[in-house]
């Protein structure tokens, strides 16, 4: 496995690798087409969309295997990121690539010199990679029913981490 910058021939391999990632998740059951692939899409279309952020893990013929983003968003007006979705296809998943592109993304958002990464995600997994409750930094989730869901990363780059309201790029808001 590779990790590197998504590439525009990329992007049709990453729409389905994240369609069958999240085919069976939740409110997405139903659905055709699960609400993580048209949110990417719009992401890739709008002002927060960062490509230094979108990164793709590939297999031995430079096939996307899974992939993760980072977007801008902010905190009461401070600059911060918003990550996600990450995906993993199904017959990669438990195999170290989403700790991989989590790792990866992490360090590339640090050494930008980002200062925040949010997400909302399950604690167990998330807390391996330093994220905790966005509470123990001071952050507001969003939504409040979000509670621990709604995680934090502060990076370690000069000055203090905002605190106050995260807000997500604007395609969150349309889910």
């Amino acid at each position: 496995m590779l990790l590197r910058r998504e590439a525009p021939t990329d992007l049709p391999a990453v729409r389905a690798l994240t369609a069958a990632a999240f085919a069976a998740v939740g409110d997405n059951e139903s659905r055709e087409v699960p609400v993580e692939v048209p949110l990417l899409d719009a992401l890739r279309e709008c002002e927060g969309w960062i490509p230094e952020l979108s990164l793709v893990a590939v297999d031995a013929e430079d096939r996307p295997i899974g992939h993760v983003v980072c977007t801008r968003a902010d905190v009461d007006g401070a600059p911060a990121l918003g990550l996600g979705p990450l995906s993993v296809a199904p017959g990669h998943q438990r195999a170290g690539v989403g700790s991989a592109l989590m790792h990866a993304v992490v360090a590339a958002a640090e050494a930008r010199g980002e200062t925040l990464v949010a997400l909302l995600g399950e604690p167990a997994y998330y807390g391996r990679f330093g994220f905790r409750a966005s509470t123990a930094d001071g952050v507001v989730a969003p939504e409040a029913e979000w509670g621990a869901y709604f995680q934090t990363r502060a990076l370690t780059a000069d000055g203090p981490s905002p605190q106050g309201r995260f807000r997500y790029a604007a395609p969150f808001n349309e889910l």
